[in-house]
């Protein structure tokens, strides 16, 4: 609520010594005896009363000395204010609070009673709609909600506020289960919505919305006993459900999911639960989600499948997840790309080596055309470029040498840089082959000899760092092809020089 926290602060530049509380237009003796109202000096407040000061002095935020009395809980100032003419229908600034609705905000009881006797107005709204009933409901004032609705008798204030919240629904709002059961206790449950929207007013929260998008998960619990339209749909389209999901609530999604709610539900932009879960990063819930069986096949309206998503938020464990619970990994978005093609483009090495190792279909194009390949050669990501050829003549050498089907799954292997010590040495030699040796156009040569594809031979020397760019891409080709040798398990070094000879390179 606005200015609540600004009426219930103390003044900014209270002055030492019982100076007072701020200067916007208080006398001295003003300011004092608002300070000694703040700080319950019932002996000064008398004293400065018999010198005539003005009891209704208001400070810059429109507050007077019985604001702070009622505010501090003082029972005997609340006493003694009223009683000397302090009016009780001051609000402070803008209109926002008067003494009696910050009394229902304290719950302070006795206070109440004092107010009420004195004269103040039992059904008096703030500029948002809010009686003393909303601000009950709202700090779980259930002393001051009994007092009201079975002492005073006024269940005509359980109204909207401005936002069409009855006490009900800020409640729920807040998660105040004592409050809650209070009100039920009382009869005023409701299934009315509040006005979110002002152009759709009839499609705003519930209070099942409002206690699941806010994972109270006790309130929702105690809503689902009496709830019937547990797939009610706001103007967004969003369900229960789907807001417990985005708030990242589990406890309140199984609740919701146990009662019925549509684990499959789409809001009207398209996006379902477990996109959501996926766009906020939320593992547990995606975990849950997929265990309780949701579609993982994608609306056709939607322009990114969860896997799209999760690999734009660069989200490994996630994607881990996906994949494991057998997403398509060559789905495609609105623009034809494949969960690769992201990850390319976004140059992330670790999702690209577990797309990879997942088989991911390298061939597929974008609307443009691009392979993933071509997407990151585009990028300047020379690194995935690498990763990528190496994943394309592993899959081709499977194909050839050993009768595999198709690309296939494989994560005992990484296409990822090479760093291990058992490599050093023959890493070492193949730069000083690139650096030292091989003359311009000789890279491609050898790379033709190892059957790259004109498509590779692209890629690598796509990345352009000056004249002698031919020594870097050289020395990229000939780690592709080491990595293609240690995976086959062969001798390096003995099938390097039988190459070299058999191509006819004079070294």
């Amino acid at each position: 609520m606005k200015g609540l926290c600004r009426l219930l602060r103390a003044g900014e530049d209270a002055a030492q010594g019982g100076a007072a509380m701020g200067h916007g237009g208080l006398l001295p003796d003003e300011r004092e005896f608002q300070y000694a109202a703040k700080m319950n000096n019932l002996d000064t407040v008398e004293k400065l009363f018999k010198k005539n000061v003005n009891i209704n002095a208001v400070d810059t935020l429109k507050r007077t000395a019985l604001h702070f009395a009622v505010a501090g809980g003082h029972v005997s100032m609340v006493d003694f204010l009223p009683h000397h003419k302090a009016r009780l229908d001051m609000a402070g600034q803008h209109g926002l609070l008067t003494v009696i609705h910050l009394a229902a905000w304290t719950g302070n009881l006795d206070i109440m009673q004092k107010l009420v006797k004195a004269g103040a107005d039992q059904k008096a709204k703030n500029e948002e709609g809010m009686n003393v009933l909303h601000f009950a409901a709202q700090s779980n004032s259930i002393k001051i909600d009994d007092y009201f609705l079975q002492d005073l008798h006024l269940k005509d204030s359980n109204k909207p506020d401005g936002k069409d919240k009855k006490p009900f629904l800020l409640a729920s709002e807040k998660g105040l289960v004592d409050m809650i059961k209070n009100l039920i206790a009382l009869k005023l449950f409701t299934s009315e919505k509040d006005k979110e929207n002002v152009y759709f007013p009839q499609k705003g929260n519930t209070a099942l919305h409002l206690a699941a998008k806010n994972g109270h998960s006790e309130v929702v619990e105690i809503l689902l006993e009496r709830w019937e339209e547990i797939n009610y749909l706001k103007q967004n389209g969003e369900t229960p459900f789907f807001l417990a999901v985005e708030g990242g609530h589990e406890k309140c999604a199984e609740l919701l999911l146990e009662a019925g709610s549509d684990i499959n539900v789409s809001t009207q932009n398209n996006s379902s639960a477990l996109q959501v879960a996926v766009q906020n990063g939320y593992l547990p819930l995606v975990t849950f989600l997929i265990d309780k069986n949701i579609n993982l096949v994608p609306n056709p309206e939607q322009r990114n499948s969860p896997l799209h998503l999760a690999v734009i938020s660069n989200n490994l464990p996630v994607v881990k997840s996906l994949l494991d619970a057998n997403h398509d990994i060559n789905s495609l978005n609105h623009r034809q790309e494949t969960p690769l093609h992201l990850a390319a483009d976004l140059g992330n090495a670790e999702l690209v080596d577990v797309l990879l190792k997942s088989g991911c279909n390298l061939k597929t194009m974008d609307k443009h055309g691009k392979t993933a390949l071509a997407t990151a050669s585009r990028s300047h990501h020379a690194l995935i470029v690498d990763m990528i050829i190496k994943a394309e003549r592993y899959f081709a050498m499977k194909q050839t040498h050993l009768a595999h089907s198709g690309n296939g799954s494989d994560f005992s292997i990484s296409f990822k840089q090479d760093h291990s010590t058992q490599s050093k040495q023959i890493r070492y030699s193949l730069w000083n082959l690139a650096y030292n040796q091989l003359k311009p156009h000789e890279w491609k040569n050898l790379a033709g000899f190892w059957k790259f594809t004109d498509e590779q031979i692209k890629a690598i020397e796509e990345q352009w760092t000056g004249k002698k760019s031919y020594k870097e891409h050289a020395n990229r080709m000939l780690l592709i092809w080491l990595h293609g040798l240690l995976l086959a398990h062969q001798n390096t070094v003995k099938h390097l020089y039988e190459d070299l000879v058999e191509a006819d390179f004079s070294l």
